[in-house]
Formats: structure tokens, C-alpha cells, sequence
């Protein structure tokens, strides 16, 4: 699957990202993740925001649009880490679908 490489603009929550390139600026909803609990929104968040600052290069790969936004994973430039699995990893979110 292809993949496409932008800016982190802003984190909105903790499922749902501003990105941009020198042509547009692009909502994403991360793929298939739920935050389980509540309170662990602002964690996520926190955790997104420490791991992806604003201002750095991600890799895109998308897999369709809901409700106008993208649904993609968000991957650091490298691909070392991607946003989904992070939060999986560290117990904040659910996987809402199988890949």
C-alpha cells in the first residue's frame, strides 16, 4: 500500500489528527483504534503529543474515509513507531478491527 509523507499540525484527540504538506492540510482518524477508558483520553493525547510533536514528518498509509476524514495509520518518518499501535501498546486503546 502506498504511503504519503506530511507534517503533524495539531492533535485534536486522542484519535484524531491535523496533517499538512506544502498543498493541503488533511483530518485523519487513526484506523481502527478506541480509546477504553474515559480518563485516559488526555493520557493518550499526552502520549501522541510526546511521541509526534507538532512540526514532525510522518508517513501516511491510508485506508478509506469516514465522515470526511482519512482513516490511516500515522507513522513516524522512519516507520519505527506508528500511532495506533502506541496507544495499543500502552493499554489506552482497543483495536476496533482486524488489518
Amino acid at each position: 500500500m502506498k504511503s504519503y509523507s506530511a507534517e503533524i499540525l495539531q492533535i485534536n484527540n486522542s484519535t484524531s489528527i491535523l496533517v499538512g504538506d506544502q498543498n493541503r492540510n488533511l483530518s485523519i482518524e487513526l484506523f481502527c483504534v478506541e480509546i477504553i477508558e474515559e480518563d485516559d483520553e488526555q493520557i493518550a493525547i499526552n502520549l501522541l503529543k510526546k511521541e509526534f510533536p507538532r512540526g514532525s514528518k510522518v508517513k501516511i498509509k491510508p485506508f478509506g474515509v469516514k465522515d470526511n476524514k482519512l482513516l490511516a495509520k500515522v507513522f513516524d518518518i522512519n516507520e519505527t513507531k506508528e500511532m495506533s499501535d502506541l496507544l495499543i501498546q500502552k493499554d489506552l486503546s482497543k483495536e476496533t478491527c482486524q488489518n
